[in-house]
């Protein structure tokens, strides 16, 4: 067993942008451990650890050297390998070949066969681990990527980096391995923070790497992480439950802003809280890496959260500084929303005919028409209220609106809550304003819904009337694109109508193609209607898996070509249910159906002749009658779960019928008679699942 020392790659550049340094540092970790494994290098834990200005690994108990290798190869038998005179046949120099060594060299010996093989032995010598990583190294900071990022170079090489490289600190135990990088040369020190650690810092060992760090004013990511998050809650504290936001992108960031963080308090002029706070709060945190700082009511304050890498002794000058940056940034806001309020929704829609949504699908204010009458009928299938429907209509009306404001154009993932705002202004109610700013919810999975009736049926118009036109032009989501995205508009028409269980999605999906129709763009109306059908069956689908409802479950509702949320959903968790309750018994009633469903001929209808019947089959054909009543009952009231239990009381008839009554009897009459009872059976089920899925394998 090789001994093992602790194995140091740091590589030390110029200041590295946060999102591509976080990249770099994902792939080290990888690259490094697999040029160990393919080294033949024995090596434990490999870390990594980061800061703006290098990327480093560190490995525990790196092999310092290579196991000798000595291999014993059997070949052909001898007699194969060599003739009658000795001489080495081609068998005998192709094995030796492969092998890397000669025929003349291939040992003979008899194994407990009985028989005498030829055998080819090779030694593979002991490489140091210095050789060997110093070949890696060089390989490692060659081949990380730096996807959307363009390299540089530097001095007169062509060897490239995402920033220049500076140095390069690299070590196994104590020994410096020997890297060459673009003309920078591997040693043993590292550079700490610019201010207060300048300069190089020896590292003894790799163990002592961070301690050096620290000692020099540098921390790594998970370290500065837990310093800027404990100063965030000690201040919190000092103010009686306020909330910094910090968004995980934006704090993420900031973290690789920075190598010795110091968190700073600094406030903006009071008069900019008469803005809408969320321009405000994006303004800080998009433009200058700002947190914003919430009162324990949830009103934004004058205080913001400045993260600094200076000495901590000039926290004033930071502060000023950074109050007079951002002063500039919230004027800039308050004036795009000054000068919004003078114009007006309504005077903002109409230049929503400039603004194309899709080439083949024309305008936004063509898409806001159509979005007019779905959202109502939404609203009108939700409620019954044509009160209600009149302000869906509103709110839609003016949704798109602010979407050619000064403040949106600025901040653009304010849409729609600044529309809400400017509909206030202008004296519409709150409900409308209020589905103006909601309407773009949900943006993802799990993400809250719209408050209202009216905020969901503006969402739902939005979404669905994207959906129906990207399959009515042919452009439906592939694999690999969805520009529009679709599948998230689905899966959120899916979550709002979860909500809303008197909506029929397939009336709203033929509304929104009548909407497109009129307009003048030409597809199958019925075709269509079927592939955006199919569409949100599928996303249903998923959506059951997820929730842990069985394949063949599935399967078995969705044979019933159900693809309203609340319905599809309460059949497959109602079936799921009683199949846990009764295994056996829901087993047994799937291999019945299966079997009559293959006998049963269509062809014949379901009316059946009571005078041709045995008692088993009167039996099956009066639980048939009782059962079909009572699925009928549970179905138009929504109990799914009395539906399928409705079903279980046809096991006992069934399996009877089976074992008393050959179907396929002589008597053509006969015979027919009882295809029709069994056509009955199957008909019972058919409201409700496709029962014979469940007898499949899953």
């Amino acid at each position: 067993m090789a001994e093992t020392k602790d194995f140091l790659l740091e590589i030390g550049c110029e200041e590295m942008p946060s999102a591509p340094l976080m990249k770099a540092q994902e792939q080290l970790g990888k690259i490094v451990a697999k040029g160990l494994d393919d080294a033949g290098l024995a090596h434990g834990a490999v870390r990594t650890l980061s800061t703006p200005r290098r990327l480093a690994v560190i490995v525990d108990g790196c092999a310092t050297a290579t196991e000798e290798i000595h291999e014993v190869i059997r070949g052909p038998k001898t007699s194969i390998a060599f003739d009658a005179d000795g001489n080495a046949t081609r068998a005998a120099e192709g094995f030796a070949r492969k092998n890397g060594t000669t025929a003349d060299a291939l040992v003979r010996r008899v194994e407990a066969d009985g028989n005498e093989y030829v055998f080819a032995e090779r030694t593979q010598a002991s490489v140091s681990a210095i050789t060997l990583l110093s070949s890696l190294c060089e390989q490692t900071i060659a081949n990380i990527q730096w996807p959307n990022y363009r390299s540089q170079r530097w001095g007169s090489e062509h060897q490239t980096f995402v920033r220049p490289i500076r140095w390069i600190c690299a070590l196994l135990g104590s020994e410096v391995i020997p890297v060459s990088y673009a003309d920078v040369k591997s040693g043993n020190t590292t550079r700490g923070h610019r201010v207060l650690g300048a300069g190089e810092h020896v590292v003894s060992e790799p163990a002592a790497y961070e301690a050096v760090l620290e000692a020099a004013y540098v921390l790594g990511e998970k370290r500065r992480a837990e310093a800027i998050r404990a100063d965030i809650a000690k201040l919190e504290a000092e103010r009686g439950g306020a909330r910094v936001d910090t968004p995980k992108g934006v704090f993420d960031e900031v973290v690789n802003l920075c190598e010795w963080p110091t968190v700073v308090v600094g406030t903006f002029d009071e008069e900019f809280l008469a803005v809408p706070h969320e321009i405000i709060v994006e303004a800080m945190l998009k433009h200058q890496r700002y947190f914003p700082i919430y009162a324990a009511d949830g009103s934004l304050t004058r205080e913001f959260v400045i993260v600094s890498n200076a000495d901590p002794a000039v926290n004033d000058t930071v502060r000023s500084g950074n109050e007079r940056v951002v002063r500039p940034r919230l004027d800039d806001a308050k004036f795009f929303y000054d000068e919004d309020l003078k114009v007006g929704l309504d005077a903002f829609r109409e230049r929503l005919s400039q603004v194309v949504f899709q080439k083949k699908l024309g305008t936004v204010l063509q898409k806001s028409e159509r979005m007019e009458e779905l959202a109502a009928e939404v609203a009108r299938e939700a409620t019954g209220d044509d009160t209600v429907a009149a302000e869906a209509a509103r709110a839609a009306h003016l949704a798109k609106a602010d979407l050619v404001s000064q403040a949106v154009v600025e901040f653009t993932s304010q849409q729609g809550v600044m529309g809400g705002y400017y509909a206030k202004a202008q004296g519409e109610t709150d409900v409308v304003a209020d589905a103006i700013s909601q309407h773009y919810r949900p943006r993802f999975a799990g993400d809250v819904l719209p408050e209202s009736v009216v905020g969901k049926a503006v969402a739902i118009a939005d979404k669905l009337d994207t959906i129906c036109g990207m399959f009515a032009i042919n452009e439906p989501p592939t694999g690999s694109a969805d520009p529009f995205a679709v599948r998230r508009s689905a899966i959120g028409v899916i979550a709002m109508l979860r909500t809303m269980p008197t909506v029929r999605l397939r009336t709203l999906i033929g509304k929104a193609l009548d909407a497109l129709s009129a307009q003048g763009i030409a597809f199958e109306h019925d075709e269509v209607a079927d592939k955006v059908a199919q569409f949100f069956a599928g996303r249903l689908v998923a959506i059951a898996r997820d929730e842990a409802v069985a394949p063949d479950t599935i399967e078995a509702v969705s044979a019933v070509h159900v693809i309203d949320p609340v319905e599809f959903l309460s059949r497959a968790h109602a079936l799921e249910d009683a199949r846990d309750s009764a295994p056996e018994l829901f087993d047994d009633l799937a291999t019945a159906y299966a079997r009559a469903a293959h006998l049963a001929d269509k062809t014949l209808g379901t009316e059946v002749d009571e005078a041709l019947l045995g008692e088993a089959e009167l039996a099956l054909l009066h639980a048939c009658e009782t059962g079909a009543k009572n699925v009928e009952i549970a179905l138009t009231s929504g109990d799914y779960a009395g539906a399928t239990a409705a079903l279980a009381d046809l096991r006992e008839p069934i399996d009877r019928f089976f074992d008393d009554v050959l179907v396929m009897d002589e008597d053509t009459s006969v015979r027919e008679n009882r295809l029709r009872l069994l056509n009955r059976f199957a008909a019972v089920f058919g409201g409700v699942a496709d029962i014979g899925a469940l007898s499949r394998k899953k």
